[in-house]
């Protein structure tokens, strides 16, 4: 697959959002929404549309070029509702963002086929698939019949158990292999814009995800955007003894690691803090 490279993947500096033109050229922040009542950092705090609208203006404010919205909780263990519970949490809040602020792009955070359909529907402009299609096989055909971008994540087995004995022979190239293949896959289903996601927590352990994190740089070959999802993750609390409350100053410090090894997106809770690890990563780059 690595001759592929050059030909299928031409590097991307930015993303066609139904004709909104995002630059990547500079990194940008996608700030997180979850109307979940269990998400492992923010469950039940946004499942009021006041609440949700009030949170989404905050990120924008701070200068989130997206809001990654998801209705079902991914985290270890996690339960699995139903579609339609997934459909009811998401789609009102995706309707009054849209409403409320029309020029934002929205990511619907979802690894079924059906809800990326009707999120898209709704309003979302692009979709963040944990499962990398992998959870759902209709959704790489429902990608590229909408015509949107596409988060394509890395994990190993299910959220309920990637915790379970997460085993690789060599984790970098197993996981650079799967996204070239599956980014094959799109490419040949005429989805235009890709970003990859290494799946930090998801079916690693502690060391894989920082031999990920510290290897990031490896995946730029690939020729597509990288988003990194580090915020308040266990791979942070492990280290520093912390809970994911108190893993803001642990998520920066990482936030600016993924900025240094190329990462295009940020995906954060705290937007404020992961625009300024942009702006200060920005004037220590050769240019400056």
């Amino acid at each position: 697959m690595q001759g592929l490279q050059n030909n299928v993947f031409p590097s991307k500096l930015s993303l066609n959002c139904r004709g909104k033109l995002i630059d990547l050229s500079q990194p940008k922040v996608m700030g997180i929404l979850n109307v979940t009542p269990d998400s492992f950092f923010d469950g039940g705090r946004y499942r009021n549309l006041d609440d949700a609208l009030r949170l989404a203006e905050k990120h924008i404010e701070a200068g989130a070029t997206f809001i990654d919205m998801g209705g079902m909780s991914t985290r270890p263990k996690s339960e699995l509702i139903s579609v339609d519970k997934e459909l009811a949490r998401l789609l009102p809040a995706i309707e009054a963002i849209r409403a409320q602020f029309p020029e934002v792009v929205i990511s619907a955070d979802t690894f079924r086929a059906r809800v990326a359909k009707e999120a898209v529907m709704s309003g979302a402009d692009m979709i963040n698939d944990v499962g990398g299609g992998t959870l759902d096989e209709y959704m790489f055909q429902t990608v590229a019949e909408l015509n949107v971008p596409y988060v394509m994540m890395h994990i190993q087995g299910t959220p309920q158990t990637m915790q379970e004995n997460p085993v690789y022979r060599d984790v970098l190239s197993e996981v650079e292999d799967y996204f070239i293949q599956r980014c094959f896959t799109l490419h040949s289903l005429g989805v235009k814009d890709v970003i990859i996601d290494l799946g930090f927590g998801f079916g690693k352990t502690l060391e894989h995800n920082y031999t990920l994190l510290n290897g990031m740089r490896h995946f730029k070959s690939i020729g597509i955007p990288i988003l990194a999802g580090l915020s308040r993750k266990s791979m942070i609390n492990r280290v520093l003894g912390t809970k994911a409350a108190d893993a803001l100053n642990g998520t920066t410090a990482l936030n600016m690691k993924a900025l240094e090894q190329g990462a295009s997106i940020l995906r954060v809770h705290d937007v404020k803090e992961a625009v300024e690890c942009v702006k200060l990563n920005n004037e220590t780059q050769p240019s400056h």
